[in-house]
């Protein structure tokens, strides 16, 4: 573990009590006009996450309504409350490709996207700890008053998340800042998460707010992102580069627990 990765880890409560931790639970309201292009305005509305930490696992629960969402790399689902399946997916991210900027989602691509985001979120930085990820500090910034200093991570072949190479962006104190990242799911599309107002839950920090925004010009957000095409061979220009914000990120509830019951 590199200085800086092992300063951020032990600003959000280090990885001993990390190690404790089953599962985050994430309350939150997501929209944007990503989400109005998709034709998923209010889909994210008002949804419970359960973000598990020993694997990449995340459980969607839809207040009101009998149906549940499942994200796994290799899969999706989304479930009935008594475990009748309405709809599943395997290879869910083979779905996107040739996916053009209007396209609508379905409920099944949206788990995929909501899953494999939040895993990274909620997981940073302790993921960055985890088998079969690198990482490399780059030069420093400045914003504003602050210097931060920038976190390369390049993620396994077995993760998924918005793409292979992201950037984290720390304060002085240790606590991310911003996160910088392309979503090849979205077209190689630039996206920047800033994080605020964090909270102590049994000693680990975590963000109670985050704003994303997916900027309207070409952006080189991941120093050694590839340039002109994504994975998928589309050009990034021909990709709408919507704003996205995610509004209350966890602002109802960010729930550290020990011992999660999650639907299977």
């Amino acid at each position: 573990m590199n200085d800086l990765l092992n300063f951020a880890v032990e600003a959000h409560g280090g990885l001993k009590r990390w190690s404790k931790v089953e599962a985050v639970t994430v309350a939150a309201c997501v929209s944007g006009e990503t989400w109005k292009v998709k034709s998923k305005i209010d889909y994210l509305k008002n949804v419970i996450f359960q973000v598990e930490t020993k694997r990449e696992r995340v459980t969607g629960d839809f207040p009101g309504q009998d149906k549940l969402s499942f994200f796994e790399p290799n899969r999706v689902e989304i479930k009935r409350r008594d475990g009748t399946v309405i709809a599943s997916r395997d290879d869910p991210e083979a779905s996107f490709r040739g996916d053009e900027q209007f396209m609508p989602w379905d409920d099944l691509d949206v788990a995929y996207f909501s899953g494999e985001a939040l895993y990274t979120y909620c997981n940073t930085p302790f993921l960055c700890t985890y088998d079969g990820f690198s990482s490399e500090e780059l030069p420093p910034i400045q914003v504003d008053a602050e210097t931060w200093r920038r976190l390369k991570v390049t993620f396994p072949d077995t993760v998924k998340s918005h793409t292979k190479t992201q950037i984290f962006c720390f304060g002085p104190d240790g606590l991310l800042r911003r996160h910088d990242y392309t979503v090849d799911v979205l077209g190689g599309a630039p996206g920047l998460n800033y994080a605020s107002d964090y909270r102590d839950v049994d000693g680990n920090h975590l963000s109670n707010k985050a704003a994303s925004l997916c900027v309207r010009r070409r952006l080189r957000a991941c120093e050694g992102a590839s340039a002109g095409q994504d994975r998928y061979g589309r050009n990034h220009s021909r990709v709408l580069l919507a704003c996205c914000r995610l509004t209350q990120f966890i602002s109802r509830c960010a729930e550290l627990v020990r011992k999660v019951g999650l639907p299977q």
